[in-house]
């Protein structure tokens, strides 16, 4: 069905989020923690490794390409926060805009720490692109 690598596993998001070092990367993990089970309402899943997933979603492409992915969440990486917003940030100029001190990637959202910004614009992005993606293709619980 699918041909991503990141899939979901077993591990259980509080424990692997007690794991991450530094302190400060780890305080800021339980936060979104709380944060996007609040905003989604789903269980967090671990997608491979370090990725904290809530949802998920099937996708076919015109290609006939399809899968299963994670419709957002997060990764505490060493370096920075990576958030994840399917279907991604090309229409939210807006809301980034409110959001504070941030960095983007192709598909990915980079914070250095949660105090550089406002989490309840973060919420709302959060919430936006869940929505929106939810538009494209459904959205349920992982």
């Amino acid at each position: 069905m699918s041909d991503n690598k990141t899939q979901p596993t077993a591990v259980d998001p509080a424990d692997f989020v007690a794991s991450v070092e530094p302190q400060r990367r780890r305080d800021d993990a339980r936060v979104l923690l709380d944060l996007f089970d609040d905003v989604t309402g789903f269980d967090p899943v671990m997608w491979g490794p370090s990725i904290i997933g809530y949802g998920r979603y099937h996708y076919r492409y015109e290609t006939g390409h399809e899968g299963d992915f994670l419709a957002t969440g997060f990764s505490p990486r060493k370096a920075n926060l990576v958030l994840y917003i399917m279907p991604g940030y090309q229409q939210y100029d807006e809301i980034l805009a409110r959001l504070g001190k941030y960095k983007l990637g192709k598909s990915c959202l980079y914070i250095n720490k949660l105090a550089d910004v406002d989490l309840d614009v973060l919420r709302e992005l959060i919430r936006t692109g869940l929505d929106d993606l939810d538009r494209i293709w459904p959205v349920h619980p992982a």
